[in-house]
């Protein structure tokens, strides 16, 4: 079963197409019926409710209308039959219906697919993320609804989107943020890698205002969060008289001790959670080496038997 539904995720969007061929299209169980090429009138499609995307960019969509007054819907559209009448329920492609719209067309190519719900929100989340789609916020949702409504694992994700599993896990701390914070990231006002490291700061809300008032670096923003952490453990007292701190100029950094960016950090944190011993990432190039510190041998051995067997640890 676990199976099946690996290789349900990771089908992608050319198979629903289309382009894999009918054999492999039929062993995969995402659609109980052949797809069915045709044009059908735009005013027949409706978004789909599945849909991850919260805000479209208007200008992108007038842009692609430009481009399909000069060269028409080059790509179809994946739709389902709306249940109880004759229109059709968009799968994948809003932002091409929409500027179709934009463009007058009244008429547009689509491929029919007999989905469920499971497989059309799937689809929807799978296909915005490949095609780099989705703002950060979006993005982490989507990943959270495929693993809390559908069971997914991180690592079925992440081989599904091709990205890796630490991007995954990443991505989803965004979620942790609070709301007003989030919204910052979702408008623009603060980058993903600037929200990860405030992650763990006092005031979080306050720093973001700053890092977005300021237009300070992500590296800043993380001495900035450490500063004012340390000042809290010193009685509150910070550079500038309480208020807010600075971020101190980056010093001449040692080359033995790289210093580490928050989402480093926050893998060193879940490996630490999951072994249950202190454990150091130390990034090197594309690579690096991880060192796990233990005090017995029997702690040694516990790592071993969660290496081995996780669900038994």
């Amino acid at each position: 079963m676990a199976e099946h539904k690996r290789q349900n995720l990771g089908r992608g969007l050319a198979a629903l197409l289309g382009d894999e061929d009918d054999e492999a299209a039929s062993g995969s169980g995402a659609a109980s019926a052949p797809a069915s090429d045709r044009t059908v009138p735009t005013a027949e499609l409706s978004p789909n409710p599945f849909q991850p995307r919260r805000a479209f960019d208007d200008e992108a969509i007038a842009t692609l209308a430009e481009s399909i007054r000069e060269n028409g819907l080059l790509q179809p559209i994946l739709v389902r039959a709306r249940p109880g009448d004759a229109g059709y329920e968009i799968i994948a492609g809003e932002r091409r219906w929409r500027a179709a719209q934009q463009a007058q067309l009244h008429e547009v190519p689509v491929v029919v697919r007999a989905l469920g719900d499971r497989e059309a929100l799937e689809i929807a989340i799978v296909e915005n993320v490949q095609r780099r789609d989705l703002t950060p916020l979006e993005e982490a949702e989507g990943y959270r609804r495929l693993m809390t409504d559908f069971q997914h694992t991180q690592d079925d994700v992440a081989k599904a989107v091709a990205r890796s599993r630490s991007h995954i896990a990443n991505m989803l701390r965004l979620l942790q943020l609070p709301d007003s914070v989030q919204q910052m990231v979702q408008a623009g006002r603060i980058s993903a890698g600037h929200a990860r490291a405030l992650l763990n700061a006092d005031d979080v809300e306050g720093l973001a205002e700053q890092v977005a008032e300021r237009g300070i670096s992500v590296r800043e923003t993380e001495r900035l969060a450490q500063q004012v952490k340390q000042a809290a453990r010193n009685g509150g007292a910070t550079r500038d008289g309480g208020k807010t701190a600075q971020p101190t100029p980056a010093g001449p950094s040692d080359p033995a001790q790289p210093q580490k960016d928050a989402d480093t950090r926050a893998l060193e944190d879940e490996l630490s959670a999951a072994l249950g011993l202190k454990v150091r990432v130390d990034p090197k190039g594309q690579g690096g080496k991880v060192t796990i510190e233990y005090a017995s041998l029997e702690q040694l051995d516990g790592v071993v038997a969660r290496l081995r067997d996780p669900a038994a640890a």
